[in-house]
């Protein structure tokens, strides 16, 4: 039988950056999975790991002759204050290259992409973007592109010059939302027990934190793939040969009655996994912790980024100390590994409630603290507004190029005296 696709897709991921680790395109897969769902003819790249960029997009175009090349864009920048790299330069030259050698319509998305989609593709002179989720809307594109219709009225589709009817794409339930396929993953066999597999269980995030950029990307409504689908996910997966696992959800163990129920059925269905996830330290207890180590979990994130109170008022954090403390020693007691971050610089901060910060974390003995100094300034933040109001970003600046936020007074301080305080701390990082 010849199976006849309505469109021929090529979807590259530009990541190149591992920072902390070398990320999957887990969205990506999820997008190229759900475009062919919808009768279109797909092609990954991953150009993670590659010694030749332009060579491998080449080949793949040549292979591919794609009609619509779709871009993820990850990161972009860096994120440090110190020497900022700005990453959509990569991007554009991609673009460039693909324009160069196709004349398919070129489409940009991913998370990087979706904070800022007016600013970003403006720079990146991509055809079309796609703000936030692009299981749904990527294909809805498509759909019009093969009709020769207008585009118009799809969720989060962005124009060159052309205002979104809707900024961001439809946030459907992820039930509705097809699993990430392990055949699309450029892992050699022997690397995936070893690797660790990103997996998103839950999108959104309602906290609120005064800086994230995670309500702008996946919504402040917490959206939760069925138990059922999760295992089926992973399980296909360790049949596939990977062990290893990332829950990337925001915030793990919310809401806590569906992380036990997580955590119980992992334990269950015996699958032999290790994972590894980021907890919001108030709604952490004893319970879920010995669910969460009972089904396999080695490693787990505090993201409390300060030991200031006030500082934690000012970062809109709605957990204490105390809190953190009894999630760092349930942790620990339950064999898990710790690993915390510290976010110096914010909105009131000062050199005291630096030195409270610091002498927090020395207490709580983690396995590894990430220190960051100064904060990437996003759009559509509270740290936005006070950055403004503040006069350290001038109001016609759309924060493509990297902006940072950083305390008066700290300037010139902060640096020498954390390079100091680390030298006798080697579990520490910047």
């Amino acid at each position: 039988m010849v199976l006849l696709y309505s469109m021929r897709v090529l979807l590259i991921s530009i990541n190149t950056e591992p920072i902390a680790m070398a990320p999957l395109p887990l969205g990506l897969n999820c997008v190229a999975v759900a475009t062919r769902n919808a009768g279109h003819a797909v092609r990954m790249l991953d150009l993670m790991g590659g010694d030749d960029c332009p060579s491998l997009i080449r080949e793949a175009v040549a292979a591919s002759a794609p009609q619509v090349i779709g871009i993820s864009v990850r990161n972009i920048d860096d994120q440090n204050r110190a020497q900022p790299r700005f990453l959509l330069e990569t991007a554009r030259t991609t673009i460039a290259t693909c324009r160069a050698l196709s004349a398919a319509t070129i489409v940009v998305g991913g998370a990087g992409y979706s904070i800022f989609p007016e600013a970003a593709l403006r720079y990146l002179r991509a055809d079309f973007g796609i703000c936030g989720d692009g299981e749904e809307a990527f294909p809805a594109l498509l759909r019009a592109l093969e009709r020769g219709e207008p585009p118009g009225g799809i969720a989060g589709l962005w124009r060159p010059g052309a205002l979104p009817q809707n900024g961001a794409a439809a946030r459907s339930e992820l039930a509705a939302q097809p699993l990430p396929d392990p055949a699309l993953w450029t892992v050699p066999a022997g690397l995936r027990p070893e690797i660790w597999l990103p997996f998103q269980t839950r999108r959104g995030c309602p906290m609120d934190c005064s800086y994230c950029s995670t309500p702008a990307i996946e919504g402040a409504v917490i959206r939760q793939r069925p138990i059922a689908g999760v295992l089926q996910g992973i399980a296909a997966h360790v049949a596939a040969g990977f062990q290893h696992f990332y829950f990337v959800d925001s915030t793990f163990n919310l809401p806590p009655a569906y992380a036990r129920e997580l955590c119980a059925a992992l334990g269950a269905a015996g699958l032999g996994i290790r994972w590894r996830c980021i907890l919001y330290p108030g709604s952490v207890d004893a319970d879920l912790v010995t669910k969460m180590a009972a089904a396999g979990c080695v490693e787990a994130s505090l993201g409390f980024e300060s030991g200031c109170p006030a500082m934690l008022r000012n970062f809109h954090k709605q957990f204490d100390l105390d809190q953190v403390r009894t999630a760092a020693a349930l942790l620990r007691d339950h064999g898990i590994r710790r690993t915390g971050f510290l976010l110096l610089g914010g909105p009131g901060e000062t050199r005291e409630s630096i030195e409270e910060s610091l002498v927090f974390a020395d207490s709580l003995a983690l396995d590894q603290l990430k220190l960051t100094t100064g904060i990437r300034i996003y759009p559509g933040t509270a740290l936005e507004r006070t950055a403004r109001k503040e006069g350290v970003i001038t109001p016609g600046d759309d924060l493509l190029l990297p902006r940072f936020y950083l305390a008066r007074g700290l300037e010139g301080w902060i640096e020498p005296m954390l390079r100091d305080w680390m030298q006798e701390r080697p579990w520490c990082t910047t």
